[in-house]
């Protein structure tokens, strides 16, 4: 016959209490009350923030845009669908972010900074929201130091400064994409970071522009962002800008390229 001792008893749940830990935790969730073509609306996220990341119940990730009285708009970050009608969704309290690091050099990433290169997962321990606010005019250092493009006619014809803006436009099949690769090509040794945005473009044509910045050792200080031509309509239209991709490379000049 076991024997119940009283006071071990009471030590027992004298140690549980000790270690009874109470924490509530509050989720602001919502409906969704319509979903197509990249687009949800959601009701009942009362207290979600502009930017701010919304989690669906299947695991998709959309950013809320559109705060309206009754209900919001939140851009989905894939093809959503898995996501139905009336399903949950809950709020993340995090604005849009991606996280920075210079381990992003060399590798090909997607319009939400995750590699698509099979090459493993990114390292990075900070992030940087992805509608970050510019230095203004008199915070910025003044356009002092050529960009070297390697292009006689670019020299003689349009200087390029570091830090300045130049768009490259025209039709198909008129070297915009040789002038933008050669241009990053001519950046070994000059402490710029290059990066080169392909949306809507085929695959093989991306693994073409990677395979020959790879051949020239350019990839060492390129970072490529590409969104393929399969690609949800939503990450064509919400690429990162070579900025968020800087971390302590403040000295670095940027080349960015978008096709």
């Amino acid at each position: 016959m076991v024997t119940i001792r009283a006071d071990e008893i009471s030590n027992i749940i004298r140690e549980r209490i000790e270690q009874y830990n109470r924490e509530v935790k509050i989720v602001n969730t919502g409906t969704v009350l319509q979903v197509g073509d990249g687009i949800a609306r959601i009701h009942g996220l009362d207290e979600v923030m502009a930017g701010e990341l919304v989690e669906f119940e299947e695991g998709t990730i959309g950013i809320a845009l559109n705060l309206e009285s009754n209900n919001i708009g939140v851009v989905l970050m894939s093809d959503g669908l898995l996501i139905q009608e009336g399903s949950s969704v809950k709020a993340t309290g995090r604005i849009a972010q991606i996280p920075v690091s210079e381990a992003y050099l060399g590798r090909v990433v997607n319009a939400l900074a995750k590699p698509i290169d099979g090459r493993g997962e990114i390292s990075a321990s900070e992030f940087r929201l992805i509608e970050s606010a510019a230095p203004g005019i008199i915070l910025r250092r003044s356009v002092y130091e050529p960009l070297q493009t390697r292009l006689i006619a670019i020299y003689s014809i349009i200087p390029i400064g570091r830090g300045q803006r130049e768009l490259i436009i025209g039709d198909k099949q008129i070297g915009k994409t040789t002038v933008a690769t050669d241009t990053i090509l001519n950046q070994q040794g000059q402490n710029v970071i290059g990066v080169y945005v392909a949306i809507g473009q085929k695959t093989s044509f991306v693994a073409q522009v990677v395979t020959t910045l790879q051949e020239r050792g350019a990839m060492e200080y390129t970072i490529v962002v590409a969104e393929t031509v399969d690609s949800p309509a939503t990450l064509k239209g919400t690429f990162p800008l070579p900025s968020h991709f800087e971390l302590r490379r403040c000295e670095s000049a940027f080349i960015s390229i978008s096709l």
